[in-house]
């Protein structure tokens, strides 16, 4: 699938589902309205519609949520795509809050599941409530060392928060270094109408140049397949990766489209061009439509998102981010 600026899609992140056990306030409001169960894709079609894309050249596949490990019998369908590494899917990875994480480390493991993301903005167990209105921090940590013990190689998310957490970034990488984790922060967006925007922006330009003064970062040309651009840190041995849509965004190459739960297609994070492919995957037993309702959205990818903050009352997308795909 290559899109109309030269760019070979091969990463695609779905969401399993829009709920999750978290309110975090730079991605939900607390008294969220979910979708009626009957508007989801069941976890059949997620399969064949991930397999569709894996023929079509996707090799990396997330999965993503809301929380994707509170979805019933998400493991059924975690499993079903395991099987397919080796088989046109090079990585299966899950992004997630790590609060069912004690549960299930060790299945994902043995489902081929090998990395996973696991956001934790602050190690204040107050503050962190504070931001996930509902999550307890011990469990989540607990979680983390579960999927440590199981063998996961786990990387900790930070959304970079100003006012909230920008002191504890200093502490964060010494506790990743400790751990054997890689840390990524990560911009806030402007998706959904939870925040002030303006308030919470924080330029990961400005807190690298912080963290430049106390740790020795030198340029790395490793990449995941995702937009973070990483550096190794001399002290800790372990790298830092920086997710920046704002001050520097990451749309020349980009290689990623989104799926939502319902099975919309996103071309961009950043822009509300979508594709049903729900429509098309019930139509027929056969993928003939399906495949052209994929190859028709990939020709309309655009070039890259319009993120601003601080230059609109209005937030850039409307949907939250736990609707496209955290």
């Amino acid at each position: 699938m290559i899109d109309p600026f030269g760019r070979e899609i091969t990463y695609l992140r779905v969401s399993v589902t829009d709920r999750c056990d978290f309110r975090c306030v730079y991605c939900m409001a607390e008294d969220m309205v979910f979708l009626p169960k009957k508007d989801l894709l069941t976890l059949e079609e997620l399969d064949r519609l991930c397999g569709a894309f894996i023929r079509h050249g996707v090799k990396k596949l997330r999965l993503t949520g809301g929380e994707p490990l509170v979805r019933r019998d998400v493991m059924w369908l975690i499993r079903s795509l395991g099987a397919r590494i080796g088989n046109g899917l090079e990585e299966l990875t899950i992004t997630t809050n790590g609060s069912q994480l004690a549960k299930h480390a060790e299945d994902l493991y043995a489902a081929g599941v090998r990395r996973i993301n696991v956001s934790v903005d602050t190690l204040d167990p107050e503050k962190f409530t504070a931001i996930t209105r509902w999550g307890k921090l011990p469990a989540v940590l607990e979680g983390v060392q579960a999927a440590k013990a199981a063998g996961l190689k786990v990387k900790i998310n930070a959304v970079a928060l100003r006012g909230v957490n920008e002191d504890e970034f200093d502490a964060m990488i010494e506790w990743c270094g400790a751990q054997g984790f890689a840390l990524c922060l990560i911009e806030t967006m402007p998706m959904g109408d939870v925040a002030d925007r303006t308030a919470q922006y924080l330029s990961l330009s400005l807190v690298r140049g912080r963290l430049a003064r106390r740790w020795t970062l030198t340029d790395t040309d490793f990449a995941t397949g995702g937009p973070a651009r990483y550096m190794n840190i001399a002290e800790t041995g372990q790298r830092i990766g920086f997710i920046t849509p704002m001050t520097h965004n990451f749309c020349e190459g980009c290689n990623r489209v989104r799926v939502t739960c319902t099975g919309t297609l996103y071309m961009c994070l950043g822009q509300d061009d979508a594709a049903d492919l729900r429509t098309p995957l019930r139509a027929t037993e056969g993928d003939a439509a399906l495949d052209a309702a994929i190859f028709e959205a990939i020709a309309r990818k655009p070039k890259g998102h319009d993120f601003v903050i601080g230059r609109r009352s209005s937030p850039a997308v409307k949907r939250h981010m736990s609707v496209t795909g955290g």
